[in-house]
């Protein structure tokens, strides 16, 4: 990587960190999270307290690290980041949890994806605020018990179904993140327009809201992309011309699906007549890795009405036909698998 794509890379990340709110009064969309996280955190700062630990739940780019350092701001708390596949060693856990001071807080994104032995040894520090260190090897090893400051653990996982119970179950608050609706994106378009500095039209406003495919995250991005376009072949105000034509140049149709979305959805109907097709012949045809088309194509096609997942593999159903502009077949509804046919091999 060159030094100016370094640069250009920093200050990407730089403007998405600046646009992220600071508190929950700025917080858009997830009124049913937030005002349970505002609750608790209330009652734990009256008690004088460490909260309770918090377990986000959801799909990528929906607010998870934006609400772990906004309880963080909240609790008047340091905070320390860290990630599950940065943790592969029940040492590399010990390190962290021992070098915490009282009522800090400790994010753990990706908690999914952290090895099993660390994921039992959080299970006594996070009941207990305790961890076992063992000393010596084979049947002279010991087990010193070291004591933690009390501390709030939350996890972020876009895959909630990979935690083992135990761990599930030592959260005192699990939150599902929802997609946002379009309306709660449009405010986050004109709020982040604000701070960057960027004159944009109203229609322009809600066009970007409306194909950001439910994620704020997506929503920013493309208003900095536009921005890009209008800056080069505009005045730099956005129109609605600049945002349809930026969009159009990026391949994100009117409802948000992109360039991986529409391929997979058109190599099941043109390539496979619309399924059943199992998820790694799918992605073998696309190019792309099956974790890759499970985490960031399929939700939004399921959540669209667009695609299906049966026990038989992935099927169209009759939108995703129409979306791409084809007619579907006569016999789709009685076509479509039931719950009872023979999974596919790759399903």
């Amino acid at each position: 990587m060159s030094i100016a794509q370094a640069s250009a890379d920093d200050e990407e990340r730089n403007q998405e960190l600046a646009l992220r709110p600071q508190d929950l009064n700025e917080f858009v969309g997830q009124q049913r999270v937030a005002s349970q996280i505002d609750l608790l955190l209330k009652a734990a700062r009256a008690r004088g307290a460490a909260a309770d630990h918090v377990l986000l739940s959801g799909p990528p780019g929906l607010g998870k690290t934006t609400l772990a350092m906004i309880i963080a701001t909240e609790m008047q708390a340091p905070i320390r980041v860290t990630s599950g596949p940065a943790i592969q060693h029940a040492g590399d856990l010990a390190a962290i949890l021992s070098s915490l001071s009282e009522g800090e807080i400790l994010f753990l994104d990706e908690i999914h994806r952290m090895s099993r032995p660390a994921e039992e040894m959080l299970y006594l520090a996070m009941e207990d605020f305790r961890v076992d260190v063992i000393v010596g090897k084979g049947v002279g090893a010991t087990a010193i018990p070291l004591q933690l400051p009390h501390f709030t653990l939350i996890g972020a996982t876009t895959r909630a179904g990979l935690l083992p119970s135990p761990l599930r179950d030592r959260f005192g608050f699990t939150a599902q993140l929802d997609y946002y609706e379009s309306n709660e994106l449009s405010r986050i378009v004109e709020r982040s327009a604000g701070l960057l500095g960027i004159g944009i039209s109203t229609d322009a406003v809600n066009e970007i809201g409306s194909r950001s495919r439910g994620t704020p995250r997506i929503a920013n991005r493309l208003l900095r992309r536009v921005r890009d376009y209008s800056e080069i072949h505009g005045n730099g105000s956005i129109t609605m011309g600049d945002t349809t034509a930026a969009l159009a140049m990026y391949e994100v149709d009117q409802i948000g699906l992109d360039r991986l979305d529409r391929a997979f959805l058109e190599v099941l109907i043109k390539r496979f007549g619309g399924g059943p097709v199992g998820l790694t012949t799918l992605a073998m045809s696309i190019g792309e890795e099956t974790e890759t088309i499970e985490t960031l194509a399929e939700p939004f096609l399921v959540r669209s009405g667009f695609i299906a997942r049966t026990p038989r593999g992935r099927v169209a159903t009759a939108a995703g036909w129409k979306h791409l502009g084809l007619t579907p077949p006569a016999t789709l509804a009685s076509d479509l698998p039931n719950l009872f046919d023979t999974p596919a091999f790759d399903a």
